[in-house]
């Protein structure tokens, strides 16, 4: 943190001051959890509630389900289905929110889908069969891809030695949806059922309560949160301050990294475990253990509820190791803490007693969570020019991670949930090793030294060409540079950059 040259919270940066002291590119260099000063810790809770309102609502079904089950006449096939629809739906919805947040801002884009999905959660209380329960949790489902603003908006106003965290602490609080909707929706279920309703109308009413905290978030972001630390995208490109990108050019530095298809491919086998677990926990401990269905939700809640420290814990974790082993640091602790996550998930399968099998759940969320926030302590630094479609990229690799997984052992009568658990483990060893395959050429990789001359300039600057280095296009990069110089581990010290980047 001590190579990140910061301007002090009172010191006047330009023409603005910030609560936070800043870097060069205005980005928090401090995440302080109890401010909501403007704009860095505001945008914070603010993406972190609606990302955690989106949760809540894709995962208000499966802790009622065996409810749902009863008044819709569903089989295994179909709430299988209707589990894969809910998660798959997100994964284009992920890549085109990338893009958008690229374009038009994280803070449009986000309160835009949060309003436009919501009217989908309360259609899930008139669901009349298998195919529209299918249908408005397949649309429900879109909220999801939420999660990549909140990781973009993170990533565009914290700096490098604290992107870590922050991008762990908004996307684990939010995550935290999955785990509190087990509790909220058969606690909202049971007031309904007090006040006089029968319980297949009961659950239905209770979609009301995700929908409406939905709609609020949604409002929140778009008239109190700012998509940079200067301003919002739409006033910054009519001042020329913030360069109109094309969208055909950042699309391309996306798909042309291989650093962030193999992060879409490990992601999957964190956060899309995770999203798996959360679509089937409930059920399997309710008809395993032959548990009450309050009792199989707070099971499945604490799965969920884990991400208020293991998330952050991961992202932590990698700007920690950072500190001094820079981004070879954080591969080594994503692919360690990764691995550590299969093997629990395989142990989880294999053991048979309540007890025993809540602690190992309790032990694997906490390493499957970690790794998430792991995950995005190295995204940011796959490519400045393209950073949201690679977090859409990423993110979308978790959404097809889930429906793999889901497809393959948790769909229909093939394995049993215990046996579908187990192989889902070795999934998960096998799909984290691909890590050992990224290199960035300024600071090497898990196996691999930098390569010989290369600088943090020579690779985010590689995005422009010479006509727009010459328009001062590339200016954002070459700061982004300058800031991300620590990455290289204590060895490396800040030296100027290149005059011929200037």
């Amino acid at each position: 943190m001590e190579n990140v040259p910061a301007f002090s919270a009172t010191e006047e940066s330009g023409r603005k001051k910030f609560a936070l002291p800043v870097d060069s590119e205005h980005k928090a260099t401090e995440f302080r959890l109890f401010s909501v000063a403007a704009p860095h810790m505001r945008a914070f809770h603010l993406s972190w509630i609606s990302f955690f309102a989106c949760f809540v609502s894709t995962f208000a079904a499966p802790p009622l389900l065996p409810i749902i089950r009863d008044d819709l006449d569903l089989t295994a096939t179909e709430i299988g289905n209707a589990g894969i629809a809910a998660v798959s739906g997100a994964v284009f919805a992920r890549v085109a929110m990338g893009s958008a947040c690229d374009l038009f801002g994280p803070r449009l884009a986000s309160a835009a889908l949060t309003l436009l999905t919501a009217p989908a959660v309360y259609c899930s209380s008139i669901a009349s069969g298998p195919s529209t329960f299918l249908i408005v949790r397949f649309f429900t489902g879109f909220s999801l891809a939420t999660f990549v603003s909140t990781q973009f908006w993170m990533s565009s106003l914290f700096s490098a030695p604290v992107v870590g965290t922050a991008n762990g602490v908004a996307g684990g609080w939010g995550n935290l949806g999955g785990g509190a909707t087990q509790l909220i929706m058969p606690l909202g279920f049971e007031l309904i059922l007090k006040m006089g309703s029968d319980k297949f109308t009961a659950w239905r009413i209770a979609f009301f309560i995700p929908g409406l905290f939905q709609m609020l978030c949604a409002y929140g972001i778009f008239f109190l949160g700012q998509d940079l630390p200067d301003g919002n995208y739409a006033q910054l490109h009519k001042s020329g301050d913030k360069h109109k990108d094309k969208f055909s050019k950042v699309l391309y530095h996306a798909v042309t990294n291989y650093r962030g298809w193999i992060l879409a491919l490990t992601y999957g086998y964190c956060f899309g475990v995770e999203l798996a677990i959360d679509n089937i926990i409930a059920q399997y401990f309710y008809d395993r253990f032959n548990v009450s269905l309050h009792t199989a939700g707070i099971i499945a809640a604490s799965f969920g509820l884990a991400n208020f420290f293991s998330r952050p814990g991961g992202g932590m974790l990698s700007d920690i190791v950072a500190r001094r082993y820079g981004m070879r640091g954080r591969l080594w602790a994503l692919w360690s803490v990764q691995t550590l996550g299969g093997v629990f998930c395989i142990i989880l399968g294999k053991v048979g007693t309540l007890g025993v099998s809540v602690a190992v759940m309790l032990i694997f969320s906490v390493f499957v969570q970690a790794a998430c926030g792991l995950t995005f302590g190295v995204v940011p630094f796959v490519s400045r020019r393209s950073l949201g479609i690679i977090s859409g990229m990423t993110g979308a690799g978790g959404n097809v991670g889930a429906v793999i997984t889901q497809v393959i052992f948790f769909r229909g009568s093939r394995y049993t949930t215990e046996k579908g658990i187990m192989l889902m483990g070795v999934m998960i060893i096998a799909c984290t090793s691909v890590i050992t395959l990224i290199h960035f050429p300024q600071w090497g990789g898990m196996f691999t030294k930098p390569s010989k001359g290369k600088t943090e300039e020579d690779y985010y600057l590689s995005e422009w060409t010479e006509a727009e280095k010459e328009k001062g296009y590339h200016k954002a990069s070459l700061k982004f540079s300058e800031n991300s110089r620590h990455e290289g581990g204590r060895r490396v010290g800040i030296t100027e950059s290149p005059d011929t980047h200037k």
